[in-house]
C-alpha cells in the first residue's frame, strides 16, 4: 500500500487536489493498487484553524508517507503578516524539513495547445525539456539576512555537496532523454556562480555521454523564449531557478497546466506551479491538469511506475484534443467547462486506455 499525505492548502488546491485524488483512485480501480490518503491542513487554512501555517502534526505525516500532494497555498487575507509567518516561509520550511533539495518542473507543450501560447506555432511546436532547481541553498535559506533603515541584505552560499548532488541528479535525468544539459549561473560576476560551474565540470567528467553547456541566467531567459526547442534539461541554482521555470511555464500557454515534483534522498512533494487563484476559488473555474499531472510525476519517480504515468499524459492529451478547455486555455470562440468537467473526461479517458 502506497501512503499519500493530500495538502490541499488554500484557494483553488482544495478542488484541484480533489480532481487529483480521483485520477488516483481510478487508477487504483483499474490497476489493483491500494493507496492510502490522509488529507492535513497548511498554509492558510493551518494558520485559521490552528495559528500557525504548518503544525508540527502536519510535519510529521509528510515525513511518514511515500508521497505528498500539495494543491496551492496563500492568498490576500494572509499578506500582511510577518515574513516568518507567511504561507511562503511555511512552505520553504516544509522543503527544507523533508530535505528536498531538486526541484523538476517539465517545460512541455500539448500538441492541441500549441495555439494557447503568446509565441509562434512554429517556435514552440515540440518543445519538451525539464529545468531542474536546486531548492534548499542559495539566497533564500543563506545567513546572514536581514534590513534596517539604511539597508538590506541577503547571502547567496553554496556548499559542495549542495552543488554536487544537485548537479549528478541534474546529469542523471539528462542520461535518461537527449543527454544536453545547460547549467545556468552567473559566474561572470558572483564568485558563487563559479564555484557551482566549477562542481558541475567536475561532475561532468563522470558523465562523458552527456553534451554539457554554460549559460548565464539573463541569455538563459532570452533563450527560453526565442527557441525553446535547444534545450534538454536545465540545471540552476533556487533563485534563478525560481525565475526561469516560471518563464518556461508561461512559454507553454498557462501556469494552470504544469506540473513540478520537489525531490530529496528519502521524501517527495508533488504540486502545480501555479498560485492560489483567490479570485476564482470555490467557483468550479480551476484548471486541474497541472495537479493531475503531478500525480503522473508521482507515479513515475516515487512509485516507479512510467507505465502508469504515460497512461495519466495520454488521457489529458486525449481531453485536450478532444476539444475541452477550462477558461484560462480557452479560446473567446470555445466554451469553458468547468473543474469537474474536464476532471469526469480524464478519468473517464483513463478508465477507457
Amino acid at each position: 500500500m502506497f501512503k499519500i499525505v493530500s495538502i490541499p492548502g488554500d484557494g483553488i488546491g482544495p478542488e484541484v487536489v480533489a480532481s487529483a485524488i480521483r485520477v488516483i483512485d481510478a487508477l487504483a480501480e483499474k490497476h489493483g493498487l491500494e493507496f492510502s490518503i490522509e488529507e492535513h491542513l497548511f498554509g492558510g487554512a493551518s494558520y485559521d484553524a490552528h495559528g500557525e501555517m504548518l503544525t508540527d502534526e502536519t510535519l510529521d505525516a509528510c515525513k511518514n508517507c511515500d508521497a505528498v500532494l500539495l494543491g496551492a497555498v496563500g492568498g490576500p487575507k494572509w499578506e500582511n503578516l510577518s515574513h516568518d509567518k507567511k504561507p511562503e516561509a511555511a512552505l520553504l520550511k516544509l522543503r527544507k524539513e523533508l530535505g528536498l533539495f531538486a526541484n523538476l518542473r517539465p517545460a512541455k507543450v500539448y500538441d492541441a495547445l500549441v495555439d494557447a501560447s503568446s509565441l509562434k506555432p512554429e517556435i514552440l511546436s515540440g518543445t519538451d525539456f525539464m529545468v531542474i532547481r536546486e531548492l534548499t541553498g542559495g539566497i533564500y535559506f543563506g545567513q546572514p539576512r536581514g534590513y534596517d533603515e539604511t539597508r538590506g541584505w541577503n547571502t547567496m552560499v553554496y556548499e559542495r555537496y549542495e552543488v554536487e548532488r544537485i548537479a549528478r541528479l541534474a546529469f542523471d535525468a539528462a542520461m535518461k532523454r537527449k543527454k544536453r544539459l545547460v547549467s545556468i549561473d552567473k559566474a561572470n560576476v558572483l564568485e558563487c556562480s563559479q564555484f557551482w560551474r566549477n562542481i558541475v565540470h567536475e561532475v561532468h567528467g563522470d558523465y562523458p555521454e552527456v553534451e554539457l553547456l554554460d549559460m548565464y541566467v539573463d541569455n538563459a531567459a532570452m533563450q527560453i523564449v526565442r527557441d525553446p526547442k535547444q534545450f534538454d534539461v536545465i540545471v540552476t541554482k533556487n533563485l534563478f531557478g525560481d525565475i526561469l521555470s516560471d518563464i518556461s511555464g508561461m512559454i507553454t500557454g498557462s501556469l494552470g497546466m504544469l506540473p513540478s515534483a520537489s525531490i530529496g534522498t528519502s521524501h517527495a512533494l508533488y504540486e502545480p506551479i501555479h498560485g492560489s487563484a483567490p479570485d476564482i476559488a470555490g467557483r468550479n473555474k480551476a484548471n486541474p491538469i497541472a495537479t493531475v499531472a503531478s500525480v503522473a510525476m508521482m507515479f513515475e519517480h516515487t512509485f516507479c511506475m512510467k507505465n502508469i504515468a504515460d497512461e495519466i499524459y495520454a488521457a489529458i492529451e486525449k481531453t485536450l484534443a478532444g476539444g475541452l478547455r477550462t477558461a484560462d486555455i480557452a479560446n473567446p470562440e470555445d466554451r469553458a467547462v468547468s473543474t469537474t468537467e474536464i476532471t469526469d473526461a480524464i478519468v473517464s479517458n483513463l478508465k477507457a486506455s
